[in-house]
């Protein structure tokens, strides 16, 4: 067999430095998501981190009309993290690191990734229904396949939270 030398990647020196990146939307799957890793977290130690990304609006016409729709949806988004931060903080009694962003999901998520060496694995919710997984899912082993360097951890939108609780 032909072994190739596996480049030494820093590990956290202790279970402290892991952190499970959730994508927070406002979907059923966020759920067990959120489960999953704040169950990780109290039983391995660790973090949560929080990423939520805010499209632009883009209205040509009326800069103004867009500036106050991008200020409206980042007041949102800041609304809707700090009540998942709050649940986090209530499931594992620590306060999540907050990722907001505003663009493109994707390479947002990307680009938090390669930011913050810290975080050690997302943690993303699929989809039960007969939409599929979702578009984050569909994009990591689509196009984004082999692009990320971490583990990702992919946590069945319909199961249940003693499922969860016995898995972790």
């Amino acid at each position: 067999m032909n072994e190739r030398p596996v480049p030494e990647t820093p590990m956290p020196e202790n279970d402290a430095a892991r952190t499970f990146l959730v994508v927070v939307d406002k979907s059923e799957e966020l759920r067990t998501a959120l489960r999953f890793a704040c169950r990780r977290v109290v039983n391995s130690g660790g973090t949560v981190a929080l990423f939520h990304a805010v499209p632009y609006i883009e209205f040509q016409h009326f800069s103004t009309v867009a500036e106050l729709m991008n200020h409206e949806a980042k007041t949102e988004a800041e609304r809707l993290l700090q009540q998942v931060a709050a649940d986090v903080h209530r499931q594992t009694g620590k306060f999540p690191d907050l990722h907001l962003r505003q663009g493109d999901t994707l390479p947002e998520l990307q680009k938090v990734i390669g930011e913050n060496p810290e975080i050690s694995m997302l943690v993303l919710g699929a989809n039960a229904g007969p939409d599929g997984p979702g578009p984050i899912i569909s994009a990591i082993s689509g196009k984004l396949a082999g692009k990320l360097d971490i583990p990702v951890t992919i946590v069945p939108g319909d199961m249940s939270e003693e499922r969860i609780d016995a898995l972790t």
